[in-house]
């Protein structure tokens, strides 16, 4: 016998979507703020982009953005999953973690506003999402640390920020930072993403200083090796490759 409730079925309208530095879902820190270069609009959508919606918002620093994890099966979920922060190989409670693989895909960020623009439509300038271009945001609330920051709060598995891994540059990267207008902004977030390592975490090491990655950040495919762990990782960037996919909107919104 099916003891379903019809209320417990809720239909959610996406109000905007995210144009952000991470084309892709590899090399998106695992938490939000731990990127701060990392920027993004938000552009909101009609009937939403009426600028009374968005009235006072500048008021606010910080934001909370409730988004759809998209790009995760609308299916899948397990009971367990295995969080980075354990080395991929423990498992937890999917409640007890902020996997992407939930039963509804809801996510939860804060990021900092930088700007909202009302001149054509709602668009929000944010830094610090961790967010893939084109995720849907279905909510927005701002953010007050007098009520949600509780700094004695207990952290379960993940007491502390992640501790970060050199990151170096060859002599043909750093030629093209040089000639890049964005140069400097985008050499601190290639710092910042692959010193978080985004490499899956139940990933072997034997061959690790092998093995070649590529993450999409921008408009650029920047590909990178790993030294052995017994010299204490460092990211070597060897390459930055133009991107060809990267829609126009990308490559200039750090113009």
């Amino acid at each position: 016998m099916d003891h379903s409730d019809p209320t417990d079925t809720f239909n959610l309208t996406a109000i905007g979507r995210i144009h952000s530095d991470f084309p892709d879902k590899f090399g998106i820190p695992r938490q939000p703020g731990l990127a701060d270069e990392a920027i993004a609009r938000l552009i909101l959508a009609p009937p939403f982009n009426d600028p009374q919606a968005v009235r006072g918002l500048e008021g606010f620093s910080h934001l909370w953005l409730t988004f759809i994890f998209h790009l995760s099966p609308s299916s899948h979920w397990k009971p367990l999953v295995r969080p980075p922060r354990l080395g991929g190989n423990t498992r937890m409670g999917v409640f007890a973690s902020r996997s992407t693989h939930r039963p509804n895909r809801l996510g939860l960020s804060l990021v900092e506003l930088l700007d909202v623009d009302t001149h054509k439509g709602v668009t929000l300038t944010l830094r610090g999402a961790d967010l893939v271009d084109g995720t849907p945001v279905v909510d927005i609330k701002p953010y007050l640390p007098w009520a949600e920051s509780i700094p004695q709060a207990r952290t379960g598995f993940a007491p502390e920020a992640p501790t970060l891994c050199p990151v170096a540059f060859s002599s043909a990267a750093e030629t093209v930072l040089s000639v890049r207008a964005d140069g400097d902004s985008l050499r601190r977030l290639i710092i910042q993403v692959l010193g978080q390592d985004p490499r899956p975490a139940y990933r072997g090491t034997e061959d690790e200083d092998e093995r070649d990655y590529g993450v999409y950040l921008r408009d650029v495919n920047v590909r990178f090796r790993v030294s052995p762990l017994s010299a204490g990782s460092t990211f070597l960037v060897e390459t930055i490759e133009p991107h060809a996919h990267a829609p126009a909107s990308r490559r200039t919104m750090q113009e």
